[in-house]
């Protein structure tokens, strides 16, 4: 089971401000603006170098969901989907930027939390709870782990990501019960495509972790892994989303460390107001096995947070699942 739960100013976040001023929804006259078409443009400086000055509303900015009403489902507490407004974005002359709040209407996977990556520049904190069974035929018993991923946008584009930190509590049959702190992860991911028509948006990204964990939790082992990743969502509909996530693990000393390449995807439908139906589907497949020492394993591997480096298990698959709201 897995909780995961933005902290600090993830996408959906209410601030709409740009330069001091307030982005009044649904509303003229709450922005100054340049002149000439605002179809399908991403809110930026060069959008405010025009001689002309006028001013936007929500229901005068055109994307994909004006034929089915999406926008107007905006009201005053900032319930609903995709509006122009929402689009300005602060911190545009700041070391950093907010979320990107083009794209509210997508809410982030929560299976496969340490490897599926939100396609979105986001800037936020979210505490991540995970209690995990293991199978008898492995070790045994059972693990939880603590964690807080922090991303920050340094633009529109590109931002920081930490992933993977946090404490590990494991008790198993076959090792003495222990805890300790988990490998730290951490990398840059750029966003690739941005398109308001479809409207889509798709992200490459890399971490590197740090073997900077308890032995006695099963981290610290090896020379860290490297982590490089696709991920992209697109709008199906007026309350129908699909995000999908691609990468692939690579220890740096392949015989600590097994070879992982995954596959994620997830579907959610907008039941009300920050109320979603989620469904996840994840599959993983092992490339490469490690030679089984590091942890004295063989034949079964972690996901994304344990590389036990176990030996015989080059040619798996496993696909895990999640249904909830």
């Amino acid at each position: 089971s897995i909780i995961s739960l933005p902290l600090v100013n993830g996408a959906g976040a209410q601030t709409n401000s740009l330069f001091g001023q307030e982005a009044a929804l649904g509303t003229t006259g709450g922005i100054e603006t340049t002149g000439g078409s605002y179809d399908d443009v991403r809110f930026d400086l060069d959008a405010f170098t025009s001689s002309t000055s006028g001013s936007i509303s929500a229901a005068s900015y055109s994307n994909a969901n004006a034929d089915c009403g999406c926008q107007s489902d905006y009201d005053s507490s900032g319930c609903g989907l995709l509006d122009g407004a929402r689009c300005l974005r602060d911190g545009l002359l700041s070391t950093s930027d907010t979320s990107d709040h083009c794209f509210d209407q997508f809410i982030s996977p929560i299976s496969n939390p340490l490897f599926f990556e939100d396609p979105r520049t986001l800037t936020e904190s979210r505490f991540i709870f995970a209690d995990h069974n293991i199978p008898g035929s492995t070790l045994g018993g059972n693990a939880q782990y603590y964690a807080l991923q922090v991303r920050l946008a340094l633009n529109d584009r590109l931002s920081i990501i930490a992933t993977k930190d946090g404490y590990v509590r494991l008790n198993t049959d076959a090792l003495p019960n222990d805890e300790g702190w988990a490998n730290i992860a951490a990398g840059l991911k750029y966003n690739v495509l941005w398109d308001l028509d479809i409207p889509s948006i798709w992200s490459v990204g890399a971490t590197y972790e740090f073997t900077a964990g308890s032995r006695g939790v099963l981290q610290g082992n090896g020379d860290g892994d490297f982590h490089v990743f696709l991920s992209g969502a697109r709008q199906l509909g007026c309350y129908t989303n699909w995000m999908t996530g691609t990468g692939i693990r690579l220890p740096v000393n392949t015989t600590k460390g097994s070879t992982l390449w995954y596959w994620s995807n997830h579907l959610d439908w907008q039941i009300a107001c920050n109320l979603f139906a989620v469904v996840e589907v994840n599959w993983f497949h092992w490339l490469e096995s490690g030679d089984g020492a590091s942890f004295s394993t063989t034949g079964f591997e972690g996901f994304d947070l344990f590389n036990l480096g176990s030996s015989g298990v080059a040619g798996n698959n496993i696909v895990t699942g999640a249904v909830g709201t």
